[in-house]
């Protein structure tokens, strides 16, 4: 009979990352790529538009169905998800004929990436249990950086080649191999552990975790705002040239990376004083941002608000899942997760109406609503924890009467 090697401990430590870095690049390579993948298809902008809703509609139903899959198969789940979704591109590249088999590839590549997403959030999870390290926060940053990275590499490889297949095989190449390198860091490590604690799978529980995931939509809707409209803000609203308003995108998202790597361990030891002063921070990056009278003071609220919006997430995600024991850890990050998602989803038509009702700029004041939400149901993340900790036990049995 063969016998499983374990990975060496720092190698499933690594294991996180390495994802989350394939899960960067192919975001990355996707957002440089998507004018070549448009003008393949042939579309009008107002076509796009309808079809990049697909990857939505594909990504949510498969966040709610993978996590009960990395219970039940292992961790070694997360790099096969994210195997396939580095072929997507290259899938993508095939579909992009018509409009109808565009739609179908869109929809398959959000289904991909929803589904890996869950699987390296739980993977992360529960390396940070185990190793007792900020991984959830500093993995997510390598994704952060990874994103402008690839972004930046793509763009160098598009002004050589001009070539969508080009680009999407390239990242496949890069993602495939992050992917397998997943797998092998984690083929011998199960998913599941001892057993659930009293009270774990009851509706108080799963309340619970559907409510970390609400507080967590408004801090992916606001920090989806950002990174979408900064540059239209200082095109609308300061005349900035295309590649000075580039600044914006490119300096928020560094802010993330950066954030989240310097704020790992306080993250891992401080969730609540965390998700308070990031909060905070945000609240008044984005009232800066919305009364700017000049173009670095804009500048700087958005830095601001990168800043605190880039360490409400993770350290919500963190701080859910940390009580939660490995044989539901995967389940528990899908409620999260896809309840946060519909922030995502939901923020661009919230930012699209204000800006029609009040303008770009003063839309941003809007955003810092969403922040000074998430600050308001800080106070009722701790009572959540113990809510769920288990039922409460029964009141011991009175003394017998005796028969007379």
């Amino acid at each position: 009979m063969s016998t499983v090697i374990a990975p060496p401990a720092a190698l499933f430590r690594a294991a996180p990352f390495l994802g989350f870095a394939g899960f960067g690049v192919f975001w990355g390579v996707w957002g440089a790529t998507l004018p070549l993948l448009r003008d393949r298809a042939g579309v009008s902008d107002a076509e796009f538009g309808v079809v990049l809703l697909f990857v939505g509609a594909g990504a949510l139903p498969a966040m709610l169905l993978t996590g009960r899959l990395v219970d039940v198969l292992g961790l070694r789940v997360a790099g096969v998800l994210l195997a396939l979704l580095g072929v997507m591109g290259v899938v993508l590249f095939a579909a992009a004929v018509n409009y109808a088999a565009l739609c179908a590839g869109i929809l398959l590549t959000g289904a991909s990436s929803g589904a890996a997403d869950v699987a390296l959030n739980t993977l992360a999870a529960t390396v940070e249990k185990r190793t007792g390290r900020p991984v959830v926060t500093r993995s997510h940053a390598a994704f952060s950086a990874l994103v402008a990275v690839s972004s930046l590499g793509t763009g160098v490889l598009t002004g050589i080649a001009d070539s969508l297949l080009v680009n999407f095989a390239a990242g496949a190449v890069a993602v495939v191999a992050l992917g397998l390198a997943v797998v092998a860091t984690t083929r011998s490590i199960p998913a599941q552990d001892a057993a659930a604690p009293e009270g774990q799978g009851t509706l108080t529980w799963w309340i619970a975790l559907v409510t970390v995931g609400a507080i967590g939509a408004f801090a992916f809707a606001a920090e989806n705002a950002y990174q979408s409209w900064s540059a239209v803000l200082l095109t609308d609203a300061f005349t900035a040239s295309p590649a000075l308003a580039a600044v914006a995108p490119a300096a928020f998202a560094t802010t993330a990376a950066l954030t989240r790597f310097a704020t790992g361990t306080v993250t891992l030891r401080h969730p609540i004083a965390t998700l308070v002063a990031a909060s905070v921070i945000a609240t008044a990056g984005g009232v800066l941002t919305a009364f700017a009278p000049t173009m670095p003071l804009a500048l700087g609220g958005i830095v601001a608000a990168a800043a605190g919006t880039s360490a409400l997430f993770p350290t919500l995600l963190s701080y859910g899942l940390r009580p939660v024991p490995d044989g539901s850890r995967g389940r528990a990050t899908s409620a999260i997760s896809t309840v946060a998602y519909l922030g995502y989803l939901v923020g661009p038509a919230y930012f699209g109406l204000l800006a029609d009702a009040t303008g770009v700029q003063r839309t941003f004041l809007g955003i810092a609503v969403l922040t000074a939400v998430v600050l308001a149901a800080i106070p009722a993340l701790p009572a959540l924890r113990r809510a769920r900790r288990g039922r409460p036990r029964a009141a011991p049995p009175g003394p017998r009467r005796r028969r007379p």
